[in-house]
């Protein structure tokens, strides 16, 4: 099997599959309305809706950052994007179809990474061979951990939701 075959199966058992840590992150939001998404049941943590977007635009960023070979950055706005003030459900599959949406764009652009290129730092050239970034390969296996960490929050949230 090739390494790139594995990081696809890692993508997918962190997003949707059965990863040995826990819930998926989409095993997660199943079921989740736009008003518990948008509550703060823990008064300095962001909402859930807010972890989904944030979510959305990291793995953009990464899809970017493999596909055009720049070490992207994003502001607070675009780390954080804010939740609507009166969110509804309409909203809230947007949301959630953005998510599905950015990770099989980004499981698309993983599929064509040649085997070598998973060596290649983010942000190299020929007059920066090492770039400023980390490999493909370390970078990969970060969004899946990523998705991963906040499945955690999210599960942590969904519980003190059904707390209060």
């Amino acid at each position: 099997m090739s390494e790139i075959t594995r990081l696809l199966d890692q993508l997918h058992q962190a997003f949707d599959g059965e990863p040995w840590s826990g819930p998926s992150l989409l095993t997660t939001l199943t079921g989740l309305t736009a008003a518990p998404a948008a509550s703060r049941p823990v008064a300095a943590a962001h909402s859930i809706w807010e972890i989904t977007q944030h979510l959305t635009a990291w793995t953009g960023v990464v899809r970017r950052r493999l596909a055009e070979n720049q070490l992207l950055q994003l502001s607070d706005a675009e780390d954080w994007p804010p939740q609507p003030a009166l969110p509804t459900e309409d909203q809230w599959q947007v949301v959630l179809v953005a998510l599905h949406k950015a990770h099989e764009q980004l499981l698309t652009t993983v599929a064509a990474i040649p085997e070598a290129g998973l060596d290649h730092h983010i942000g190299s050239t020929f007059d920066r061979p090492q770039g400023l970034g980390s490999t493909a390969y370390a970078t990969l296996h970060g969004i899946a951990q990523h998705y991963l960490y906040h499945a955690g929050q999210i599960a942590l949230l969904r519980k003190a939701l059904s707390n209060n």
